[in-house]
């Protein structure tokens, strides 16, 4: 299936693209580009075809003449049929270049008269094939498409990879896909010429599933559902779309821990050598099928005495994957065992998972099966599915946890302590840790609609704010009812003005007004000894108050990092672990902020928290970024935005980080298309710190991309932004000195200087020594600009050191090319040395290309002839001076850009200004004007 991508590259650049496959599509067609032949081969429903056609309709246009044909399993026993499909419309148009005996047989062959055969006709039928091929490419390059290679008849077969092995530089190029197993390819790469590309499609990642499903239309599958379509599916792209659409017509999901429901086209594909298996293989099968993790051990645990002899028969028929190395049973394919379990009775399933339930080993399974083999409400055993999903919640294992928490709730009395609402609830908060927002949000609005106690209603409530991520926006309506459902609780109100302190930094975009509703929700939960909601309460304050310079920060954090601490709350993104993170960062403590967040990251992992494995696989990145550790901190960040876009979650944070890292050490086109997409999702979500930051990114790609009017305009914007926020510590997001820079760059001096004079009273109220070393380069950029040299130099080399002593290794370097552009008036190939040498030791490769760039001598300037005119230079302005003067000692455009630290956008500008108030055309007049100063 052919989908255009849309985003961040015109569309005019960028050709159809296969979900998933863009990489082997590329290499396939530089394969038949470069005039070779391509195989491409997998297992059935890979999306084999697909590929086929679109290689070949991107390709049909540069060939002649282009055959065809597809064959079918049905058909394959007839001889020449796919000869026929191949040259049955041609064969008219070069049969009268074929010697007679060629002739005679090739038309035999084709049109059945004449009873031709290989064993009577081969030789003549194979040189016919191989003339007709070569009297086509006579007139033009001819291309064969073949599909299902498989299934041609071996007649064809065999005609077709003679010719293919004689063709030799004749203009013929072959583009087929066939159906396999493993790689066992090697044999039809005969029926193609000898240096033909193989290419396997391989099964389809989560999110290239989750992709396709969207593009079909299936857009309402919550990301658990999807997880399941593609575990079943096996990445198999016709088997997750017939998955997706049995759920699209099938409103009654499966029952919680159930495989899917799997459509009958499926079950008639993987099912049919079942037929095959004696009834006892298949009630083994079907017990292994509803098993998490069957051996041999556990098939005899549950009755199958036979459990050798039957799984042996089901490998010898191609059901299950053979490992003679381990106890395992494994399906040859998940699908198979999805199918089975939906293929078998109710009855039989129940029997399976009630053998099971005495069976399995660990008790979080046989809480599941016993669930599974039980009908309608049973106190004991939601009882023992509780205890298996609280088993499972230590263990690391949220989403085992919501699943069996769902099944608790399906078989708890509505007359009992805790009730199936509570227990859907707990359900709901472990899918949110796991990351299975939709999930999450489903079952709260269905406790709300039935739900009468606050507590539930609130906590239901809370599920629902916490499921909308960043778009708080989207469920402002919700506040109002949680407050009342809360009414006069210590407990329920503390956790809703926790959410209202969110509320007030993202939507409003209000510091104060998010600080003091977390100020008053820490009260809150301190009377009613709500532990857990009081320290995300002080963690929240105490970051809203260090960014905003407030002097009370310390002192908050103090006091939420003070024991008891709640081990969930203390690893958690948002809590009192972070808050610590992020002071170390900004007090530039940077060895022991990557000890922390290292630490923080580890643990959320152990517990299986989606959520905050996102954010702090993001801020290690972060900190690897500011270390100058650049290709760690892009492998790094291009795992969290993988992660982010898998889960849905921290998509806008993940992909700003890797817009820096990108910038940093990757590919700055991609750096621009991700901090643009990150600034496009904030602004939907109405997230207004998360604009801020997203255009930080983005003016900071520009500046790196050589773009300073963008960067300016950007920057500006984010300066703006934060004014309004309240947010007065530069460490935050350290965009001040790009800024300057690009301000420099474009020639606006004095703007630059007042950014950097403010900014630097924050810094030093602060102590942000990282901030204040690189307010001190960008200002050495400024006097630079304004011709005061050995002021610069001085001020860029104390830069330069304290940046190294404080570990910040990529603003090291940005501080060593500024000095050699400023120390070395005419570049040359050394000039930049230390420079470059910087830059590779920290993998920045997009700043060591600049350096490159910089480094190479210019083109020596044409030699010119005197003029005398000179007055009117007086009434230039110091910029166009300046300018003016660097021209006239033979100093290019990309010269003086690099010493006055300007863009040569600006330098071309300024030169038009001077031209005009000269009354001069061109550089060349300005040379003269020198030269005649200097002879009178």
């Amino acid at each position: 299936m052919t989908v255009r991508r849309d985003f961040k590259e015109p569309a005019r650049c960028r050709p159809d693209l296969l979900i998933g496959r863009e990489e082997l599509f590329t290499a396939a067609r530089e394969q038949l580009v470069r005039g070779g032949s391509v195989l491409l081969h997998g297992p059935a429903g890979i999306g084999k075809s697909t590929v086929l056609r679109s290689l070949a309709a991107e390709y049909t246009g540069t060939a002649g003449t282009v055959l065809r044909c597809s064959a079918t399993e049905s058909e394959s026993h007839l001889p020449f049929l796919a000869l026929a499909d191949l040259l049955g419309l041609v064969v008219d148009k070069v049969s009268g270049r074929l010697p007679a005996a060629q002739r005679t047989a090739l038309e035999s062959a084709l049109t059945g008269r004449g009873e031709s055969t290989l064993q009577r006709d081969g030789l003549a039928l194979r040189l016919a094939v191989l003339s007709a091929l070569r009297a086509l490419a006579a007139e033009g390059p001819v291309l064969v498409v073949a599909d299902d290679l498989q299934w041609l008849d071996p007649a064809s077969a065999e005609l077709l990879g003679f010719a293919a092995r004689r063709l030799g530089d004749t203009p013929v190029q072959l583009l087929c896909a066939v159906r396999t197993e493993g790689q066992e390819y090697d044999r039809h790469l005969r029926a193609l010429p000898p240096d033909s590309l193989a290419v396997r499609l391989n099964p389809l990642s989560r999110p290239q599933v989750s992709d396709l499903l969207i593009h079909r239309g299936y857009t309402g599958l919550p990301r658990s559902t999807v997880r399941d379509i593609h575990r079943t599916s096996g990445g198999n792209p016709l088997f997750a779309l017939e998955l997706g659409r049995a759920l699209a017509e099938n409103p009654t999901p499966p029952r919680p821990g159930e495989p899917l429901h799997v459509p009958t086209s499926l079950r008639a594909l993987v099912l049919s050598r079942l037929e095959m298996l004696s009834d006892e293989a298949r009630r083994t099968l079907l017990v292994a099928s509803a098993g998490a993790r069957p051996t041999l051990a556990l098939l005899h645990a549950a009755g199958r005495d036979n459990a050798e002899a039957e799984t042996a028969q089901a490998a010898a028929l191609g059901l299950l994957a053979t490992e003679p190395e381990g106890p395992a049973v494994r399906f040859a394919h998940p699908l198979i065992s999805a199918a089975l379990y939906a293929e078998a009775p109710a009855l039989e399933r129940r029997a399976a998972h009630g053998a099971l339930s005495t069976a399995a080993s660990d008790p979080i399974e046989r809480a599941r099966h016993l669930a599974l083999a039980t009908t309608g409400t049973d106190p004991e055993v939601a009882a023992a599915l509780a205890e298996g999903a609280t088993q499972a919640r230590d263990r690391g294992a949220p989403s085992v946890a919501a699943s069996l928490g769902l099944l608790a709730a399906r078989h708890t009395p509505t007359d009992i302590v805790p009730g199936p609402d509570e227990r859907r609830l707990q359900a709901a908060e472990d899918a949110i840790t796991a990351g299975e927002v939709d999930l999450a949000r489903d079952i709260a609005r269905e406790v709300l609609t039935r739900a009468t106690v606050p507590a539930d209603r609130v906590r239901a409530w809370m599920v629902v704010i916490e499921s909308a991520g960043q778009a708080l926006g989207d469920v402002d309506a919700v506040f109002p009812q949680a407050l009342a459902d809360a009414g006069d609780d210590p407990r329920l109100l503390a956790l809703v003005h926790y959410q209202l302190a969110w509320r007030g930094l993202v939507v409003q975009g209000d510091f104060a007004e998010g600080r003091e509703q977390a100020a008053h929700a820490a009260e809150l939960a301190a009377r009613a000894g709500d532990r857990r909601t009081e320290l995300l309460a002080l963690a929240f304050q105490a970051q809203t108050e260090t960014l905003m310079g407030h002097p009370g920060a310390p002192a908050t954090i103090n006091r939420a990092l003070r024991e008891p601490q709640d081990p969930q709350v203390a690893c958690h993104h948002n809590g009192p672990g972070l808050t610590r993170f992020r002071w170390l960062l900004m007090s530039d403590q940077l060895a022991e902020a990557r000890t922390t967040v290292t630490a923080l990251l580890r643990e959320v992992r152990r517990r299986g928290m989606v959520e905050s494995e996102v954010h702090f696989l993001r801020l290690v990145a972060e900190t690897e970024l500011r270390s100058g550790h650049c290709g760690r901190a892009l492998d790094l960040a291009r795992e969290s935005l993988r992660l982010a876009r898998d889960s849905g979650i921290g998509e806008v944070a993940s992909a700003l980080l890797a817009s820096f890292a990108e910038a940093a050490g990757g590919d700055v086109d991609r750096a621009l298309a991700l901090a643009q997409e990150a600034a496009d999702h904030a602004e939907v979500d109405g997230d207004q710190m998360y604009v801020s930051r997203a255009l930080a990114a983005l003016g900071h790609a520009q500046l790196v991309a050589g773009d300073a009017p963008g960067a300016v305009r950007s920057l500006r914007r984010v300066r703006e932004l934060e004014l309004g926020l309240g947010i007065t510590d530069p460490a935050r997001g350290r965009w001040h000195g790009d800024l300057a820079e690009a301000l420099v760059r474009t020639g606006e001096l004095a703007e630059a200087q007042e950014l950097i004079t403010v900014t630097r009273e924050h810094a030093l109220r602060l102590s942000r020594e990282c901030v204040l070393a690189v307010l001190d380069r960008a200002e050495a950029l400024v006097r630079a600009a304004r011709g005061q040299h050995e002021a610069a130099l001085g001020q860029l080399t104390s830069a330069q050191d304290r940046l190294a002593k404080l570990g910040y290794g990529l603003e090291e370097a940005r501080a060593a090319f500024a000095l050699a552009a400023l120390r070395t008036r005419r570049p040359g190939p050394t000039s930049y040395d230390e420079a470059a040498r910087l830059f590779r030791r920290c993998r920045a490769l997009p700043w060591l290309r600049q350096v490159e760039a910089a480094a190479v001598p210019p083109p020596a300037e044409p030699a010119v002839v005197p003029t005398p005119t000179l007055d009117a230079l007086d009434g230039l302005a110091a910029m166009e001076r300046q300018v003016a003067a660097l021209v006239m000692e033979g100093a290019t455009n990309r010269e003086i850009a690099g010493r006055l630290f300007i863009s040569v956008k600006t330098v071309e500008a300024t030169l038009t200004r001077v031209y005009r108030k000269l009354g001069i055309r061109s550089r060349v007049d300005i040379v003269r004007l020198a030269a005649g100063r200097r002879t009178t």
